[in-house]
């Protein structure tokens, strides 16, 4: 196992852990600046990993710092980068227990509780307008092609799921039914 990449994939994870505030869809933005600065994975594997990690049981983020470290290094891999990114939480979480009941009703937390939830919005916002240009439009040759079956496949599904009855239906039905179409349809 190469120490150094390890330690680099634990440490760039731990950053993650710490600073994606929100839940697995606000560690998108950071696995995006990742896949930019290494040769982990490019974008298109990004959204292949954004699949398979949401058609598997357990969190996004965890999900993917495990396919992630995988892809990178193997079993060993997947360890490290999930361990990366989980300490942070434990550590604040475990600090956080300790002092909250005490100021669970200072203003100044209630405050920056306020601001943080838009800040952390606007951070997955931009990760999905990402993962959009990435799954909808396609660059070949400097010419940005848009992908008109996944975008009217996008728009039918996005328009499905304001439907009421059919938000409640499972995400893994909806995954089972993206692969059908996309066998059916040769996507």
């Amino acid at each position: 196992m190469n120490n150094l990449l390890g330690l680099k994939l634990f440490w760039e994870f731990f950053k993650i852990g710490t600073f994606a505030v929100g839940g697995g869809p606000a560690t998108l933005p950071y696995l995006m600046e990742l896949s930019e600065k290494f040769d982990w994975f490019t974008m298109e594997e990004l959204t292949n990993m954004i699949a398979v990690s949401e058609s598997t049981p357990g969190p996004l983020g965890l999900n993917m710092a495990t396919y992630v470290g995988y892809q990178t290094m193997g079993i060993w891999g997947g360890v490290i980068a999930t361990m990366g990114l989980v300490l942070p939480s434990l550590i604040i979480i475990s600090i956080i227990a300790a002092f909250f009941a005490k100021f669970n009703n200072n203003r100044f937390v209630k405050a920056a509780f306020g601001a943080i939830r838009p800040s952390v919005t606007a951070i997955i916002a931009a990760a999905v307008v990402g993962i959009c240009k990435v799954t909808l439009f396609v660059k070949v040759d400097e010419v940005i092609n848009p992908q008109w079956k996944i975008i009217i496949f996008s728009i039918i599904v996005l328009g499905l799921l304001q439907i009421k009855v059919l938000k409640k239906i499972h995400p893994f039905l909806w995954f089972v039914l993206g692969a059908i179409v996309g066998l059916v349809f040769l996507f």
